[in-house]
This record gives C-alpha cells, sequence and structure tokens, in this order.
C-alpha cells in the first residue's frame, strides 16, 4: 500500500519522483497512491517508450487518463498531450503509444454506476467563466465528483474555503500557491474530506482538479 491514509494532506513533485519499471518493457511509472501492486485503487505517472505497448486488459472500476506528453493511442484512437479519456468500469483496452508519451493515470476509482466513455481534446475545447478571473473547463461530473481544468490569470486569488469530499489536483503549468506551500508544475496534491485553505498564483497556471470523491 502506498499514501492509502485519506485522511492525511499529500504534496508529491512528481518531477522529483524515480521512474519505476512496469510489466510491460518500455512502460515506466512514478507510483502516487497504490492500494496493491498491479489491482485495486491506484494513481500514476506513467511514461512510455515509442512502440511500447501493453497487452489487452480490463479495468474493473474505471480508468481515468490526462495525456502530459506526446500521443497516447490505444485501439479505439490516438490521444494527443492535452486529451481527457474515461474509460469505464469493465471496459478493456490494449494502450500503445508509436512515439512515445506521458500520462497521468488514475485505476479502479469511478462508481460503478458511472459509465460515461469520454474523450475530450482540451486544446480544441472552450474555456467557461469561473469565480472572478478563473476560467474553467468542465471534463465530467458523477452525482457529488466534478473534474475540471482550471486556469488562473496571474495574481489571482480564491476565496477561502473547504473540500466536501476532499480535492485532489494535478499542476499542469505554472505553479500553484496556498498558505501551506508551493506547488510547481508536477505537483500533485490531494487533500481530505473538509480540509480548508486560500489558494493563489503569482503566475498563469492550469491545474486538472477533482473535488467530492474522496471518502469522508
Amino acid at each position: 500500500m502506498l499514501n492509502m491514509d485519506f485522511a492525511k494532506k499529500l504534496a508529491i513533485k512528481t518531477a522529483e519522483q524515480p521512474w519505476l519499471a512496469s510489466p510491460a518493457k518500455g512502460v515506466w511509472r512514478k507510483p502516487l497512491e497504490r492500494e496493491e501492486k498491479e489491482s485495486g485503487h491506484t494513481t500514476s505517472i506513467v511514461k512510455y517508450e515509442a512502440g511500447s505497448r501493453f497487452k489487452p486488459h480490463p479495468h474493473p472500476l474505471g480508468e481515468e487518463i490526462f495525456v502530459l506528453e506526446g500521443v497516447f493511442s490505444d485501439e479505439h484512437g490516438d490521444y494527443p498531450a492535452g486529451t481527457y479519456i474515461r474509460n469505464p468500469p469493465n471496459s478493456v483496452h490494449a494502450p500503445f503509444s508509436e512515439q512515445g508519451c506521458v500520462i497521468f493515470v488514475k485505476l479502479n476509482q469511478f462508481h460503478e454506476q458511472d459509465l460515461a466513455t469520454v474523450r475530450i481534446n482540451t486544446n480544441e475545447t472552450s474555456w467557461q467563466p469561473g469565480q472572478g478571473g478563473l476560467q474553467v473547463m468542465p471534463l465530467h461530473s458523477f452525482e457529488h465528483e466534478h473534474t475540471a481544468l482550471v486556469k488562473w490569470p496571474p495574481g489571482e486569488q480564491f476565496v477561502p474555503h473547504r473540500h466536501f469530499g476532499g480535492e485532489e489536483i494535478l499542476v499542469l503549468s505554472g505553479e500553484f500557491i496556498d498558505e501551506h506551500g508551493s506547488y510547481p508544475q508536477g505537483t500533485w496534491l490531494r487533500s481530505p474530506h473538509m480540509s480548508e485553505h486560500t489558494p493563489y498564483v503569482d503566475e498563469q497556471t492550469v491545474i486538472l482538479v477533482k473535488v467530492g470523491h474522496l471518502p469522508l
């Protein structure tokens, strides 16, 4: 088990973590949270070398992906950097990358009734106005769980707030800051149920954020 105490706040600078070999040749990963070695609740940064691939495999409780670099592929299509993907519970695929890629992956964390298949190229999707100067790009919602991209303009500060059901953030660009620390590009944060903070930025920053999904 790794980082499975959801009552603890986490901030991991993934750029500083070592790459570890996966069962597939040419595929490397940086585990962030993990229930079992090769199964159960898992969150990782994964790197595919050019030409590497996984054998067909199922996702009993779903798979969620954000492509960070390169082009990720499976038998259903090719997904460039900036693509958000959801493969529902009990889906099966055989992923690969011809040119190489880096992806953020969450496995086996869906509600069993969350059956949507999602493919969003965020490079081609419009931003919506958010609170203050923020811009928001909703990606998926199911019951109390919400996932989105949020773009912060330079100097933006958000109001103090609590996270019912927790909050999870991956900093995609810039630097995210709150009273607990500063988090450069590549930082993964997990804040527990009813945690509180007052975030802000000094430079333009984009984050992938999920709220309402952690155990109460």
